[in-house]
């Protein structure tokens, strides 16, 4: 049976055109809501701010770009940017010339950012889609023994971390990637956890908080 990918999709998208694609796609569950902070958020574990050509030149210029992203690592939830437009939109674009690829060395290398390249509204749709279903598999994977015994170690650790709170099985995953090891990873503090991509400062606080409390 295939599965089914839920997108939340903030009200201001309504025009954006990725909603028809989006609609028109087969096993997709789109839900509306206002959200604060991002435009879609992927199987409950992603979160993506989608910018067109202009709006993101528009960022640039009145300093909107950076407050977006720092929100954005605030979430519990794995973030990303989408940047929408062709070569012809982003050469129209009236930006000095090193100001787009500074936003991104910015964004990528300092707030830890992933941002990914669409050409269309169509194309976002497609990347939406894709990480939803990649999400699902990395989540399917780690819970293939949850009925049964685990046969791997890796994956036994891999089901403990998500039983942390705001941990899903990516951000399981990255935790074990980078400290190797649970204990690693529950003595960690504050300030190492919250620099792990995805966690961010209210996760890392709400592990502290479990792990230390009496």
């Amino acid at each position: 049976m295939n599965t089914v990918t839920e997108i939340i999709v903030d009200h201001r998208e309504a025009r954006s055109g990725v909603l028809e694609h989006l609609s028109n796609l087969p096993n997709i569950r789109l839900r509306w809501e206002n959200l604060s902070t991002g435009d879609y958020i992927v199987d409950g574990s992603a979160i993506f701010e989608r910018k067109t050509a202009a709006d993101f030149a528009d960022s640039i210029i009145d300093e909107r770009l950076f407050s977006q992203a720092k929100r954005l690592t605030e979430l519990s939830l794995r973030p990303a940017f989408i940047e929408e437009g062709t070569a012809a939109d982003w050469k129209a674009l009236a930006l000095r010339c090193e100001a787009q690829p500074v936003a991104l060395i910015t964004l990528t290398l300092i707030f830890d950012l992933p941002v990914f390249r669409s050409e269309t509204p169509k194309q976002t749709a497609q990347l939406l889609v894709y990480a939803g279903c990649q999400l699902a598999r990395l989540r399917n994977e780690i819970s293939r023994y949850h009925n049964g015994k685990p046969k791997r170690k890796r994956t036994r650790r891999l089901r403990l971390l998500t039983t942390l709170p705001g941990v899903g099985p990516g951000r399981a995953y990255r935790l074990l990637e980078h400290f190797g090891s649970i204990e690693a990873c529950i003595n960690a503090p504050i300030e190492v956890l919250e620099t792990i991509p995805g966690i961010g400062p209210k996760t890392a606080a709400a592990i502290r908080d479990l792990v230390t409390s009496s």
